[in-house]
């Protein structure tokens, strides 16, 4: 009773101080403000979204940007080649991006961990198997084989988030088997050994809370890989069908006429660094703020 007191009493304080890191953090913040912007303007795209993001007008074509004289009134970006609404579709475009960034992250990391756990823990031959699988995989240039995979699949989102999945797994487990095998190491893990505890309940719940820190990290730098993997299979009309908005679609539409409007191709492109250098700003903040070492 006395020490789930004393737990009791500790573990508020010990929340405060992270929170508090974390809410001094300038990487945190900035980083989450910004991925915050984007988030709420994907949720609230049908509300945001001043015009349907795939509506045709032909004699509004190339409408420049607000900051221009040539400006017409309710197009804030202006409009494309087709006469679409840009701000509309960089809007749904976020939509897309973020959806493929969470659920690609989410499998990767799923994938990975389990079998970096695994590998970091157990060792002998079910390591060395795991190791050279991911040494092999990683031979594969990720891009291409990302391309690939999406190609042999067939276009569609579903398409694209298992081949970002397939091509990054390996990163989550190489970390977290190089963690795992540095937890391993530790008192708690050989105290939990003394006193009988089953190898599953020390991997699942002994050491992967130690591991979970390592791992946040890891999924908000993966968000930003995805992010840019995302457009780079849209910009080759690999993701979504054509007319549909996506920052990799637009800027190659973009492309074509960039001598013309420029803006077509530069504000999709400025979207995808704003978020990914975001998330990577995220990260490299929450690294900080969750690291043991600061903790102490």
């Amino acid at each position: 009773m006395a020490e789930a007191a004393v737990s009791g009493a500790r573990r508020p304080r010990a929340t405060g101080a992270t929170t508090r890191r974390l809410l001094t953090n300038r990487r945190v913040v900035l980083g989450g403000a910004v991925l915050l912007f984007f988030a709420l303007a994907a949720i609230f795209a049908p509300l945001l979204a001043p015009r349907d993001p795939v509506e045709q007008d032909l004699l509004l074509q190339y409408v420049p940007p607000v900051w221009s004289d040539e400006a017409e009134a309710g197009y804030l970006f202006g409009t494309d080649n087709l006469g679409r609404d840009i701000l509309s579709r960089l809007i749904y475009g976020a939509r897309i991006a973020l959806f493929v960034a969470v659920a690609a992250a989410a499998a990767a990391g799923l994938l990975g961990t389990v079998l970096g756990l695994i590998a970091g823990y157990f060792g002998g031959w079910i390591d060395i198997t795991i190791s050279r699988l991911v040494e092999i995989w990683m031979a594969f240039p990720a891009v291409l084989l990302s391309i690939v995979l999406v190609a042999v699949m067939g276009t569609g989102l579903h398409s694209v988030v298992i081949a970002i999945a397939a091509i990054d797994w390996t990163r989550f487990c190489r970390v977290v088997r190089a963690e795992t095998m540095a937890q391993k190491q530790q008192d708690y893990v050989a105290s939990a050994v003394t006193i009988g505890l089953g190898r599953a309940r020390i991997l699942w719940r002994e050491i992967l809370p130690n591991v979970v820190p390592l791992l946040i990290v890891l999924f908000t730098l993966e968000m930003g890989i995805a992010v840019i993997v995302e457009a780079i299979l849209s910009y080759v009309n690999l993701s979504l069908a054509s007319d549909f908005p996506t920052w990799g679609g637009m800027i190659s539409d973009g492309r074509k006429y960039v001598n013309q409007a420029p803006w077509l191709m530069i504000l999709p492109i400025l979207c995808v660094i704003a978020l990914v250098l975001a998330l990577n700003a995220l990260g490299d903040g929450l690294k900080d703020a969750l690291d043991p070492a600061m903790r102490r």
